[in-house]
């Protein structure tokens, strides 16, 4: 059966899968009634699996070969918190959870290249993974310390992407996602009447300083050949009109894809929170929590993608990247382990706008479900044929 055959005939279950996906999202951590579907798909595929439990992940094994390479495939399944407004049929039924980061086809997509190399193994193995917790958390964390990437040669993965049509496929090496860290500041001021400000120290005012103020890392001390980012999502204070605030918490977010331009706004956060605190007379603490590291794909790897996705959708569906993504996953701390790649997959119908993301109106075109299993199978193939090679 040929590759395009046989893409057409798994299509409908793929699809079938992806809306059982989406009508069901779980949280991160959560995704028990998730990981049953697929586990459910395994064994009526009847691909062996090992699953860690509820807050685990799913490793399923494809043997065509005891001593050829060990190649992975990943997929996320957690959804993320809030409520869907697509008015899609199958809609999310969990309040508070929706798949708006498309989740729900990755899941489907790696599932369906399991039908196809389960069809016709390759030489050599292929792992499988279905990885919890990708939006918070790490739970590629959790999956390299359950034993996920012992033996595997290379990983692969992939996302879909509205900016992109369907039937094209990103494909770059190097850095690809920025790092991304968590900042919180706290200001401590002297509460008082709102008729007598002098008598305060007014932690609101401390707070719009700042807000203002650190806008200026990026813009007048990051040279603009350095994507970078500094945003303030959250702020948190006061407790009535004319009370003058006593405390002030500042949220945010740290994107940068270089370590000393990184360095460099972390030390910057936080002399301009001890200079601006001294200022007003107020006690101002900055605190880190570092997140994911950038995604960086490796040479070889990102050609041994770039050659699978030719097979898949041509040269004319081949898209390069001229700059990383501002975004974070956690695909890269298995690049931290083994080579891979990590590409994506246009998902925009002709006609659609560009709904990003995370929006709770996101969704995408199901034929992109065909694109990504058909590189999934490939991709597998390509770098098992590669490093075959390599070893003989």
């Amino acid at each position: 059966m040929s590759r395009l055959t046989l893409i057409e005939s798994i299509f409908p279950r793929m699809v079938e899968l992806r809306r059982t996906f989406h009508r069901y999202p779980e949280l991160a951590f959560e995704e028990e009634r998730t990981a049953l579907v697929i586990m459910e798909e395994l064994r009526r595929l009847d691909i062996p699996f090992e699953y860690g439990g509820v807050g685990g992940g799913i490793v399923g094994k494809i043997t065509g070969q005891d001593d050829g390479p060990t190649i992975a495939l990943r997929a996320d399944m957690d959804g993320l918190p809030g409520d869907e407004t697509t008015g899609l049929p199958f809609a999310s039924v969990n309040p508070g959870r929706m798949h708006a980061c498309g989740h729900d086809g990755h899941m489907s997509m790696l599932l369906g290249a399991a039908a196809m190399l389960k069809e016709n193994p390759p030489p050599g193995r292929v792992v499988l993974i279905f990885q919890p917790a990708e939006e918070r958390g790490g739970g590629a964390k959790v999956m390299i310390q359950s034993g996920a990437l012992d033996r595997v040669k290379a990983i692969f993965g992939g996302h879909v992407m509205r900016q992109f049509r369907v039937g094209e496929i990103m494909v770059a090496h190097g850095t690809i996602t920025a790092q991304s860290d968590k900042f919180t500041i706290r200001i401590r001021g002297r509460g008082g009447h709102g008729a007598r400000p002098h008598e305060a120290v007014d932690a609101v005012v401390v707070a719009g300083l700042l807000i203002m103020a650190v806008q200026t890392l990026v813009s007048r001390e990051i040279s603009p050949f350095h994507p970078s980012v500094v945003t303030i999502g959250q702020v948190q204070a006061g407790t009535a009109a004319n009370v003058i605030a006593e405390h002030a918490v500042l949220q945010g977010t740290i994107r940068t894809t270089e370590r000393p331009v990184r360095r460099h706004i972390i030390e910057g956060l936080k002399r301009i929170a001890k200079a601006t605190g001294a200022l007003h007379n107020a006690i101002v603490d900055v605190e880190i929590s570092e997140g994911y590291p950038p995604v960086v794909n490796t040479q070889q790897e990102a050609e041994i993608a770039r050659l699978a996705a030719l097979k898949v959708v041509g040269q004319q569906g081949l898209v390069p990247s001229d700059n990383p993504s501002m975004g974070a996953e956690d695909f890269a701390y298995y690049l931290k382990q083994i080579p891979g790649c990590y590409v994506r997959f246009g998902a925009r119908r002709e006609g659609w706008e560009n709904i990003p993301l995370h929006n709770p109106a996101f969704d995408f075109d199901e034929e992109a479900l065909k694109v990504g299993a058909a590189f999934f199978d490939e991709v597998a193939r390509e770098a098992i044929r590669t490093y075959a090679q390599e070893e003989s």
